[in-house]
């Protein structure tokens, strides 16, 4: 089952009940909480305007006063090692006492459905449930609010890693977590804020997306939405009332009961509105400290995949100066392979996405990418396995952020083509191991195109120094060549490290989405 969408009344009315004479914190801070180790914790809270404030964790201890709107931080020391169990102690006119803390590695896992997708929803989740007896892994689940006022809280508190707790969770952040914990015995915290069908747009502040060139369209896009909302409500209460009549009348008659209108209502709470999951999810745990950041997003921004070659390098760089812990690990997942598998070439903006996608990685430092081009199911927008998934995103994490010796991450990735008369000739980076085809000899997936730019299905073959040579009898004057250029292509080039070749196109040509806005 998913995460219960927790009312955006009651979470307003939860942070209204906080008695302003008692010292208070936001609940990033709980019982069972893990502190990112070796770097400089901010802990903060609400209390009386000029109450002192003093913070205790082991033999370190820290004083403020609340400011004039009550509102106190401090920042804890580095802790060097990792274990516990700590008590943080927070006292001002009363006292607050936090059990279990644990100084661990802490990430945040983001996006839409398919990070939200729980372990009960992954592949074998009842023996991926009884295994799940792992202590020191700590799960917090942030709940769904889109709102455009920055929320200062949330209902939430930090859980115990079990096998009656694993279940509810992301199973990508679970799993991924689990193989961080198991590789480097260390406590890890994972904070699931996910939001199923979220748009890019609405996990960054508006105001910043309304000041950006290339992206205030969605701003002012969704200005015209918001100016005629008025309208759109009194047009929905007015269909309402029909609707209700004519269920009335088909119920009395036997017949089915027409589709109810939709509440334009949804819109403005919902989980595509510029700015809505940054003010009412992200807010209230900007700053806590973390390692860094997954994320599992790009389907709902498919249809605007230019677009999203500066939307999201925007959302992680405004991530970063936000949260304050500078250039933070990134990671994120590729989208699948889904939808009816074609034999015949053609433009899509799946592939259009996930162009932009390793662009991505390209514009940004410490950032990665998991290929998973080979494990979507063409039915089905959720793939079931997210073993795999997690296990290609902790593999970033291990290589690149812990230094983990003789562990592969990357996919290889196109670098250079040459043409060589009727043959292109296709050179690479990261093939670790050289090339290992799956399933049959010979390599599946590539197209070439002449001048005329129509894509045919191409022959290819793997030279000695691990090239790859691309051709067609049909094009005698080749000019480009593409790789896995489909919603659900037939493609099968993994590295001898076993990881996919990622998706690619060696032209320009205008895509689907150039004009998308």
């Amino acid at each position: 089952m998913l995460r219960i969408r927790f009312a955006l009344a009651a979470i307003l009315a939860a942070a209204g009940s906080i008695a302003a004479a008692d010292v208070s914190l936001n609940n990033m801070f709980g019982d069972h909480m893990v502190l990112q180790q070796g770097i400089r914790n901010k802990v903060w809270g609400k209390a009386d305007a000029g109450e002192a404030v003093t913070v205790t964790l082991g033999g370190q201890t820290h004083s403020t006063t609340a400011a004039a709107d009550g509102s106190w931080h401090v920042f804890l020391d580095p802790v060097q090692e990792y274990g516990g169990p700590h008590t943080l102690t927070i006292k001002g006119k009363n006292t607050v006492a936090f059990d279990d803390v644990l100084i661990g590695e802490v990430w945040v896992c983001a996006g839409q459905s398919n990070m939200q997708w729980s372990l009960n929803q992954a592949n074998d989740p009842d023996i991926e449930k009884a295994a799940a007896k792992f202590p020191n892994i700590r799960l917090l689940s942030v709940p769904q609010v889109g709102t455009q006022e920055p929320q200062w809280n949330f209902n939430g508190k930090w859980g115990v890693c079990s096998p009656e707790t694993a279940g509810e969770f992301s199973a990508v952040g679970y799993l991924f977590g689990r193989q961080l914990h198991q590789t480097l015995g260390v406590p890890v915290g994972l904070i699931d804020n996910a939001w199923g069908g979220s748009a890019a747009e609405a996990w960054v502040k508006r105001d910043k997306l309304a000041a950006h060139d290339a992206l205030k369209a969605i701003h002012e896009r969704w200005l015209k939405t918001e100016e005629g909302f008025e309208a759109a409500k009194a047009d929905f209460e007015k269909k309402m009332t029909e609707w209700k009549a004519a269920s009335e009348t088909a119920k009395a008659e036997g017949k089915p009961v027409p589709k109810q209108p939709a509440n334009p209502a949804g819109q403005m709470t919902g989980n595509a509105r510029p700015g809505n999951i940054h003010s009412g999810v992200l807010v209230p745990s900007i700053g806590y400290g973390i390692r860094g950041a997954i994320w599992y997003q790009g389907e709902s921004n498919a249809g605007r995949a230019y677009q999203y070659r500066d939307l999201f390098p925007f959302m992680i760089k405004s991530w970063r100066e936000e949260w304050g812990l500078g250039d933070f690990p990134f990671y994120w997942v590729q989208l699948a392979d889904y939808q009816a598998e074609k034999a015949e070439p053609a433009e899509s903006a799946w592939a259009e996405l996930r162009e932009a996608q390793t662009l991505t990685m390209k514009a940004l430092p410490n950032t990665g990418e998991a290929v998973i081009i080979d494990l979507g199911e063409g039915k089905d927008i959720h793939p079931k396995n997210k073993q795999d998934v997690a296990k290609r995103l902790a593999r970033w994490a291990l290589a690149e952020t812990y230094k983990v010796p003789g562990i592969a991450c990357r996919s290889p990735l196109y670098k250079s083509m040459e043409k060589q008369g009727s043959k292109i000739v296709l050179s690479f980076d990261h093939a670790t191991g050289g090339w290992r085809p799956f399933d049959v000899a010979e390599p599946r997936g590539f197209t070439i195109a002449g001048a005329d730019r129509k894509f045919v299905a191409a022959k290819a073959a793997v030279l000695g120094d691990g090239r790859i040579e691309v051709w067609s009898e049909t094009v005698a004057d080749p000019v480009a060549v593409r790789y896995a250029w489909a919603d659900n292509p037939v493609c099968n080039m993994y590295s001898g490290a076993g990881l996919p070749l990622t998706p690619f196109r060696t032209d320009d040509f205008p895509g689907l989405t150039v004009e998308a806005k």
